[in-house]
């Protein structure tokens, strides 16, 4: 399962509606995220209107163009569209910033586990 975190930045002005929307999301615009591969799918705003998404899905690619494919989302895209600054013309939900994951705690005691016992490192000095 791939965890996609991204980013975009929603119009300081237009930030209230953009909660409202999301607040009542469609439902044919939900049953087409949960059938095309969105999974454990999270919005996050902060004040500036910096957005962060984060999405579980077995394919990014495949999850985004199992949506293009539905009429529900050029609805959908077609009105999120001018809620965003710095698209460039690309849709919401292809023209974001994708964030690289640095760390992910289950991932490492899943390995802690798998290898055999190790002492610990040992953590950095500052003596000079």
């Amino acid at each position: 399962m791939q965890r996609v975190c991204f980013q975009l930045q929603v119009r300081p002005d237009r930030m209230a509606e953009y909660r409202q929307r999301h607040a009542a999301v469609w439902p044919d615009m939900l049953q087409a995220l949960h059938e095309t591969g969105w999974h454990n799918y999270s919005l996050f705003l902060r004040e500036d209107g910096l957005l962060i998404g984060y999405v579980e899905t077995p394919d990014l690619a495949a999850a985004q163009a199992g949506m293009a494919a539905t009429e529900v989302n050029a609805r959908w895209q077609a009105e999120m569209a001018e809620f965003f600054v710095d698209l460039d013309g690309a849709a919401p939900d292809t023209g974001f910033v994708q964030l690289t994951e640095v760390f992910h705690l289950e991932d490492q005691l899943a390995d802690l586990a798998a290898s055999p016992a190790t002492p610990p490192a040992a953590a950095p000095t500052t003596e000079k």
